[in-house]
């Protein structure tokens, strides 16, 4: 037998089975090579509209906060406390497991006092006293409604743009946008404070973003970013060097694929070095005036919401372009009264703080603030012994904003007789973001990142401005 004859031909099946792969990696590789172009050009053809803020700061109360012991004060339902709310005010809307078998939904009034503050005569709970002294730079929105009735797809809605896992968050939408006015730390960072509901990471994942366009959490305690110390026997210098080869490694990589993840790989390894001189610093709360700490309440070395807002100015004042501030404990299906009570007092001075702070150093008119939750709850009580509860409500909610782009003392919205329904004013999480991104110099139908043959946004194919709290 011959050579010829002994080696197996190739046939075309073997050859198209064979180097498919090879020429889809190829074809694949080109697409993302322009998805890397498309991310070049998009931080640098933003802000396309006059700027009025550069960043943004969101504290988010996750669990729902009660509308009813906030800020929609209805003393008329005094006068109906305890007996039925009326079905017609419920319509078709939907019940949560929770409260739909109960054999009556009865009226609760909110057990609260209210005040008004300001030139501008702003309405809330009257524990609010810190709060009530910068009413007139904040704009209360009193009808926001969304979609979903549970935790977790509400809280994606609002920060996604969708209630399915999966989308990019509005931080990593702004990174995208707008790009980073610090190279030494990341776009956008997040904080946690409170216990209670879950906060999963991937309310600040960057979708189908690359990776570098991710959230990075900070901790109070502890390092402030997880790994970031060197581990045991590694100096400086030597992670320098090794952090170094790894990126020419990665790079001669890149050269071959083109895969914008490896690029995102490369910058991930560089900026964690760099973070390593550029945080704890940045974390140290000691550096702060004992007059700063007090204006907060906040403790150097512990973990709380004051805490979190003052490393929120710092974050914002050093370059970082979004900072989340995730407070949790507000779901309060029993002893609704005491509970809000209780939370108010723990988040009220700092929030003010923060905008003291930032108005008297120069950066409130340039830093976007934004306080509330995913929805509201329920008018009639949820049985939990001898206190009421409420259930949760996405027909109608409150959230404020002030600084950037924002009018303050001003109150948007009205919601019916029962703080149930819409009124007048409906404002969506679509609404929502299409404002922030305006405030932001940036046209939310403008903002776009094709994915599997379409071109995604933040506010999907919906989203209007709110004219009436623009500055």
């Amino acid at each position: 037998m011959s050579l010829l004859e002994y080696q197996n031909p190739i046939t075309r099946k073997t050859f198209l089975n064979r180097t498919t792969l090879g020429l889809g990696a190829l074809a694949l590789a080109h697409l993302e090579g322009e998805q890397v172009l498309a991310q070049r050009k998009a931080s640098s053809s933003f802000p396309s509209l006059p700027v009025k803020a550069k960043r943004v700061i969101y504290l988010f109360m996750s669990g729902g906060p009660s509308q009813l012991e906030t800020f929609d004060y209805k003393p008329g339902l005094e006068k109906i406390h305890n007996t039925p709310l009326p079905k017609s005010v419920i319509g078709k809307q939907r019940l949560t497991t929770m409260t739909r078998g109960q054999a009556k939904l009865l009226v609760k009034a909110a057990n609260q006092k209210w005040n008004r503050y300001g030139r501008s005569g702003q309405t809330m709970n009257a524990r609010f006293q810190h709060l009530g002294k910068v009413a007139d730079e904040i704009a209360i929105l009193r009808a926001v409604h969304t979609e979903p009735i549970n935790h977790d797809p509400a809280v994606t809605f609002l920060q996604t743009g969708s209630p399915n896992a999966g989308r990019p968050a509005m931080g990593s939408w702004l990174s995208y946008g707008l790009g980073s006015e610090n190279k030494d730390l990341p776009h956008f960072v997040v904080l946690l404070s409170g216990g209670g509901q879950p906060v999963p990471s991937r309310y600040w994942h960057n979708g189908f973003l690359p990776s570098s366009h991710q959230g990075v959490q900070f901790q109070s305690q502890g390092d402030p970013v997880l790994y970031l110390s060197n581990p045991k026997g590694m100096d400086r210098q030597n992670r320098k060097r090794l952090v170094d080869h790894i990126s020419k490694l990665n790079a001669l990589k890149y050269e071959q694929v083109q895969d914008p993840e490896i690029e995102a790989r490369i910058d991930a390894y560089q900026l964690a070095y760099r973070m390593q001189s550029s945080v704890p610093e940045l974390m140290d709360l000691s550096r702060e005036s004992k007059a700063t700490l007090d204006l907060y309440g906040a403790s150097p070395g512990r973990a709380s919401f004051a805490n979190n807002c003052l490393l929120a100015r710092r974050l914002s004042e050093s370059g970082v372009r979004f900072v989340q501030l995730y407070d949790r404990g507000w779901d309060h299906h029993s002893d609704t009264t005491s509970g809000i009570q209780n939370k108010i007092a723990q988040v009220d001075k700092a929030s003010a703080a923060l905008i003291q702070d930032l108005k008297q150093r120069g950066l409130l008119d340039e830093t976007l603030v934004i306080w509330g939750g995913e929805f509201g709850r329920t008018t009639y009580g949820q049985d939990r012994g001898k206190t009421f509860g409420r259930d949760h409500h996405p027909g109608c909610f409150s959230i404020w904003m002030a600084g950037g782009g924002i009018q303050g003392g001003v109150t948007h919205g009205t919601t019916d007789d029962f703080s149930y329904n819409v009124a007048e004013g409906k404002v969506t999480p679509h609404d929502l973001q299409a404002t922030i991104l305006h405030c932001m110099g940036i046209d939310h139908e403008k903002l776009t990142y094709r994915f599997k043959g379409r071109e995604f946004r933040l506010t999907d194919i919906a989203g209007n401005l709110i004219p009436e709290i623009l500055a």
